[in-house]
């Protein structure tokens, strides 16, 4: 035969059984294989044609419209998904684990932590006790026993509670709460030999609304006499280059009140007089004498100032002796000690004609009945 002819149909009814049978009615000529576009694939293509080559439609390999277009693939050769099943569920367990977290913070039984209150100002008033003639001194037991603090008591434990009775806006407990506090603050301000010698004031400032912080900072690092920053108001605090505790048993009296500041607050007063035993620093054999302290503090109460057990001090009304009328009290107490008398008192006075002068100084006598009896 000559010429060329078309080749047979392939597609026509294989002739034998087994794989290659569907191929022997082929009949590739010389012109046939010269027109064929040859195509090399690449490592990918052949790779993805090998995973997805069964089950593939026939087709020409000549050409990309012979290709089938495969699915992308994810991790495994499985068809990947845009937004994967388990990816939605964490998100969503993720968020309720976000939801209840804030709302069981905004029910939480503790309450909100303690913030720093709109700052009320502490004013303060500080009487010095001048003594008439010479201070008594001696043992401390015997001037104990001779004075009119030979009946109270020593230490915390003298600081008594009264019982506890609710009012018209707060309960029995939250009353009994503001005078727990009320007496840990009498007892850190004015019992506690490390802040009567000055060495630490952290007792009394942690008991504090932190709306006072900067206000009491400022009254021990630059105590002035304004009434406002006196450092003696908020606590009791000897000069440590003049004087120590002769005993560390201080005695103490006294009580408190409670009253409601509007239905919003509570307020206890607390009333004390307080006795010292004192010598002249490092001097462990000279005489003691004694040092009264009658103190007033007015404290204030919120019920988040109850919960936290901090206290808003609002007023304190302090009269001390024996002490120079001449003497600065406001950064610390400075006493007559035994032997020693007010002399020639160096206080210049108040001049009622001087416009120069605006601050009145304030001086009592201290009674000698208020002094030891040695006679």
């Amino acid at each position: 035969m000559t010429g060329r002819a078309d080749p047979p149909d392939p597609e026509g009814p294989p002739t034998g059984g087994g794989e290659d049978d569907e191929f022997r009615s082929t009949v590739f000529d010389e012109s046939f294989v010269r027109a064929a576009r040859l195509r090399e694939f690449s490592a990918s293509e052949r790779l993805g044609r090998h995973e997805n080559q069964v089950g593939d439609p026939p087709g020409d390999a000549s050409g990309d419209e012979g290709r089938a277009a495969l699915p992308p693939t994810g991790a495994g050769g499985r068809p990947g998904r845009r937004f994967s099943g388990q990816f939605v569920v964490l998100l969503l367990v993720i968020l309720l684990a976000f939801g209840a977290a804030i709302y069981l913070g905004a029910r939480s039984p503790y309450g909100q932590p303690p913030t720093a209150a709109p700052q009320i100002p502490m004013r303060a008033t500080l009487v010095p006790l001048v003594p008439r003639g010479t201070v008594p001194g001696g043992e401390p037991d015997r001037l104990f026993g001779a004075s009119p603090a030979r009946d109270f008591r020593a230490g915390a434990p003298a600081v008594e509670l009264p019982a506890a009775h609710g009012t018209e806006h707060f309960s029995v407990g939250q009353v009994q709460a503001a005078l727990n506090t009320a007496q840990r603050y009498v007892v850190a301000s004015a019992l506690t030999p490390r802040v009567l010698s000055g060495e630490d004031v952290r007792p009394v400032r942690r008991l504090l609304n932190p709306g006072q912080y900067a206000q009491f900072d400022q009254s021990l690092r630059a105590a002035t006499d304004d009434g406002r920053h006196t450092a003696t108001g908020w606590l009791v605090r000897f000069d440590p280059e003049e004087a120590q505790l002769a005993d560390q048993r201080v005695r103490v009296r006294g009580d408190f009140a409670v009253a409601e500041a509007g239905s919003g607050a509570l307020e206890v007063t607390a009333s004390h007089v307080v006795v010292y035993a004192l010598r002249p620093t490092g001097e462990a054999r000279a005489d003691a004498s004694l040092f009264t302290v009658r103190r007033e503090l007015r404290m204030r109460f919120s019920p988040e100032e109850l919960r936290t057990g901090r206290l808003t001090l609002l007023q304190a009304d302090v009269q001390a002796g024996p002490l120079p009328c001449a003497e600065d009290t406001h950064d610390w107490l400075r006493p007559l000690l035994a032997g020693e008398d007010v002399g020639a008192d160096g206080s210049a006075g108040t001049d009622p004609y001087s416009r120069d002068d605006t601050r009145t100084a304030l001086c009592g006598v201290l009674a000698r009945t208020a002094q030891p009896d040695l006679g």
